[in-house]
């Protein structure tokens, strides 16, 4: 039997393995799935609030460990990895208050003869394919929601967090969710791309890289279903002439090097206004070489390995590449003592002398560098911002809220951000264009993708 193996950056070894999972698993899964559903759609919706506010519940109880469990399987700190169960609880909370709002029938205006509403209905069974990087922050995206809309859930997480996968049926278990409600399978990627064939998947959500994304949408274009894909990103960050900056360093270089850099929504390429860069260029350096790197279990770690030894070595490509270009690489490896080549140890990189000329300004990095470009004014900002295959967020940092908003008015991205970076708001919907993906979640109109309207044209009885 062939088995799924989490290989951790902490040491190199087999983290933990499961079994693939075979034909007739998959099978029973599925079919559970198509049962429960038909159940799980007539349950009231207070009563689904209530399994799933158990259910944030039960995984709170689990922090400490599921926070160990993420160091060693993807590498974040330990003492940065409870936040994302706690952020992970606090999104699936708002979820949950906001299904009233999100699935009310909606009311077209009066017509006299008549009754006429649109009721959201449920898709049926929702297959999630989860990533690696913000292992419960990204599944939850699309698993409360579509649980409370009235659609059951499939969830295929990634090898390299498969535990996390464990510990959402954990939770859901705890909290009495129905059978079928909820369910997970460890399944290779190819098995995966083949049950989005499967007639009875009725909707995929996937995040992930862009190519696997084609290959998702590709095997979706044969049936008429939905998909929703979040995919890379490569988000800018623009530094205006009345900024803060000392404020601005802080933020930006946190949202460039948190989580190692391995983020659809970090900052990978900062433009800064020429009469600040200097300024800027020089504190972000300060600032960067505060950071501990080592390993992830220790405490006092704060920024921990990537991914893997194959992923550095394409970080690090993208950096001497860009210095053989002219670029300046201006933090000491050295200084840093746990990085080494060969390793997924890495030292966080500032790169200056950088243009679009370079991998490391157009395509996805995943690590912890980034690159820092002069421009002269918001004309030349807007341009470069707009220069990419990607637009998941762009964060602007001004003391003028109205030009911050013109200028968001421009730039080709889903989420503009003043003064911030590297967040999500539940409020508001997660969307992304170009080579980002399509389709969206959270926010009241996160349902929207996970129901379709369904018509009631009555014409009520004479007299």
């Amino acid at each position: 039997m062939s088995m799924q193996q989490t290989i951790t950056p902490v040491n190199g070894n087999v983290y933990a393995e499961r079994p693939f999972a075979g034909e007739n698993h998959i099978n029973a899964v599925l079919d559970n799935a198509v049962k429960a559903q038909r159940a799980w759609a007539l349950t009231p919706l207070e009563q689904r609030a209530a399994y799933c506010s158990s259910f944030c519940d039960a995984l709170l109880t689990h922090i400490d460990e599921i926070a160990l469990e993420l160091a060693w399987q993807m590498g974040r700190p330990v003492s940065q990895a409870p936040n994302e169960v706690r952020t992970c609880i606090d999104r699936a909370r708002y979820m949950i208050a906001e299904a009233p709002a999100g699935l009310a029938p909606l009311d077209p205006g009066p017509k006299e003869g008549f009754k006429r509403y649109v009721k959201r209905t449920p898709l049926g069974v929702v297959f999630v394919i989860a990533p690696w990087n913000y292992p419960l922050l990204t599944a939850v995206n699309s698993i409360i929601p579509a649980i409370m809309a009235g659609n059951v859930v499939v969830l295929k997480h990634a090898a390299q967090t498969q535990l996390v996968a464990e510990r959402f049926q954990q939770a859901f278990d705890e909290a009495g969710l129905p059978d079928g409600v909820f369910q997970h399978i460890h399944v290779a990627g190819s098995t995966a791309e083949q049950l989005v064939r499967d007639t009875r998947i009725a909707h995929v959500n996937f995040t992930g890289s862009v190519p696997v994304g084609h290959a998702v949408s590709r095997a979706a274009s044969e049936r008429f279903i939905s998909v929703g894909l979040e995919l890379g990103g490569k988000d800018p960050a623009y530094v205006r002439a009345d900024a803060d900056v000392g404020f601005a360093v802080d933020n930006l270089i946190d949202g460039a090097f948190f989580n190692s850099g391995q983020s659809c929504c970090g900052i990978e390429r900062i433009y800064a206004h020429e009469s600040v860069f200097e300024e800027f260029v020089e504190r972000a350096v300060a600032f960067t070489n505060t950071y501990r790197l080592g390993d992830p279990t220790n405490p006092e770690t704060n920024i921990g390995p990537v991914v893997s030894a194959k992923a550095a070595a394409f970080i690090r490509s993208q950096v001497d590449e860009a210095v053989g270009q002219g670029a300046r690489a201006l933090i000491n490896p050295a200084a840093f003592a746990a990085d080494k080549a060969g390793t997924p140890y890495m030292a966080p990189q500032i790169l200056i002398n950088v243009d679009h000329s370079m991998r490391v300004m157009t395509e996805e990095t995943f690590g912890p560098v980034v690159g820092i470009m002069k421009v002269k004014d918001d004309e030349e900002a807007i341009r470069l911002m707009n220069d990419s295959e990607y637009g998941l967020t762009a964060a602007i940092f001004t003391r003028d809220v109205e030009a911050a908003e013109r200028i968001g008015d421009r730039v080709e991205t889903g989420t503009v951000f003043l003064n911030r970076c590297d967040a999500l708001d539940p409020a508001l919907p997660w969307v992304g264009v170009k080579d980002t993906g399509r389709g969206y979640t959270l926010s009241r109109w996160g349902y929207e993708t996970l129901t379709r309207p369904k018509s009631y044209h009555l014409r009520l009885p004479a007299g």
